[in-house]
């Protein structure tokens, strides 16, 4: 019976009775009524306790069931890589600016108005070519006029040398006197004298001649030309008429740090590396949209100090351009192979976990499939993997696969698994695969 019903049944007769009249008996009445209640409650009362008894009893038989289906979870997988050594060449990342090995600023070496241009501005020149042709009026009239003092000095050296031959002559025979053979002789050194001054002459006027026209000294681009037909130019003006860059081959002036370069020699000196071959170290060039440049550069020269304004090493690089893709004052990024290691041991940067402190660790597999927590070192990130510098050997099994399901000694069942790798540049490689298990 539930509570209001019961009220129901105690409440009604009261309210009856009371409607009758009948004094006498409510107070009996309510007394009764007090006395069902409490009653009623008491009952209550002492079923919802017997059932509150029964609950442990059940908790405690639940427990048990769940327990035993623990007890009866099956082994979990995990996919494991087999950590192995290999011979690894690091690279590194350095920026970079590709300059001109010769630059060259054409400037007239005569003065005179610019005649014609004969070449393309932006195209590429020849060595020799003619880029400008100056008013060469007033210079062809110059050379002539040299040309015609030449041929008369020639004329004028010649009758003296036959002077003086002559006088030679007589002067055996005692026909003249030796003054008249000794002047003769100074008109005939005087003469020669003659010659050579018109024959200076001759070829600086055969010089500023050939300047009318403005040749390119060397091979390469030509930039905007500052000048037009028609407009004056002087000799030796500071002003360049165009330049001409060479482009191919070109060079990359690379920076890098000095701390970097210290940083290096410690763990060169420590054994930990090996320095690259210097004959065959190869800069591979990475260009402003991310494409790789198709040919190596070869590292030519390496810096010997120190720049005082940004704290760098200046190193430098050719390279092949035939193409002309690059251009003078491109950036550039520069991945320079410095040091090479014997017995490098890589693993997959999915093995890694980091913890609050930023501490690295893995999670090894031993023979019998338990789980053991390993705290490691890193060196730096190779493509998609991670250069251990300590805490793995050679042989060990990492999880790479269903680590976030176990924890330390836990028992498992471990499996291979191909992991994909790529290089320092992003490039993917042959798939590695662990060992048998």
């Amino acid at each position: 019976m539930t509570v209001n019903s019961f009220l129901e049944w105690i409440v009604m007769p009261v309210l009856f009775l009371r409607s009758r009249r009948r004094p006498a008996l409510s107070p009996l009445i309510l007394a009764v009524s007090a006395l069902a209640v409490t009653s009623f409650t008491l009952s209550g009362c002492d079923g919802t306790t017997a059932t509150a008894s029964t609950g442990p009893a059940a908790g405690t038989a639940g427990a048990a069931g769940t327990a035993g289906a623990a007890g009866a979870r099956p082994a979990v997988s995990v996919g494991v890589y087999t950590v192995q050594t290999e011979v690894l060449s690091l690279s590194t990342e350095l920026p970079g600016r590709t300059t001109a090995p010769t630059v060259a600023e054409i400037r007239p070496q005569v003065s005179g108005i610019i005649q014609a241009r004969r070449f393309t501005e932006g195209g590429v020149v020849k060595a020799g070519q003619a880029l400008y042709q100056i008013d060469a009026a007033t210079y062809q009239a110059s050379y002539d006029s040299a040309k015609a003092a030449v041929a008369k000095a020639e004329a004028t050296a010649a009758s003296a040398r036959t002077t003086a031959r002559r006088q030679s002559d007589l002067l055996k025979i005692q026909a003249v006197s030796e003054q008249d053979q000794q002047d003769a002789q100074s008109t005939l050194a005087q003469a020669e004298a003659d010659l050579a001054a018109a024959k200076a002459t001759l070829d600086t006027a055969r010089i500023n001649l050939q300047r009318t026209t403005v040749t390119s000294p060397i091979s390469g681009l030509a930039d905007v030309s500052t000048v037009t037909t028609g407009a004056l130019v002087t000799a030796e003006q500071t002003t360049a008429l165009p330049t001409v860059r060479q482009i191919d081959p070109i060079q990359v002036d690379i920076s890098q740090s000095s701390s970097e370069w210290l940083a290096l020699r410690r763990e060169l000196e420590a054994g930990r590396f090996k320095r690259a071959d210097d004959s065959s170290a190869t800069v591979q060039l990475l260009l402003e949209d991310g494409s790789t440049y198709a040919s190596p550069a070869k590292l030519s020269v390496r810096g010997v100090s120190v720049n005082t304004g940004t704290g760098a090493v200046t190193l430098r690089a050719v390279v092949p351009n035939p193409d002309g893709l690059l251009l003078p004052g491109m950036y550039v990024r520069a991945l320079l192979q410095t040091v090479r290691l014997e017995q490098a041991l890589l693993i997959p940067q999915q093995a890694v976990t980091r913890d609050t402190r930023n501490g690295t660790t893995v999670l090894t597999v031993d023979a019998s499939q338990k789980v053991h927590q390993r705290a490691v070192q890193l060196d730096r990130v190779v493509g998609n993997r991670w250069l251990v510098r300590s805490g793995l050997q050679a042989g060990e099994r990492v999880i790479v696969e269903g680590g976030q399901k176990v924890h330390d000694g836990d028992q498992v069942q471990a499996h291979a698994v191909q992991v994909s790798i790529t290089d320092a540049q992003g490039q993917p490689v042959a798939p590695a695969a662990s060992a048998p298990q």
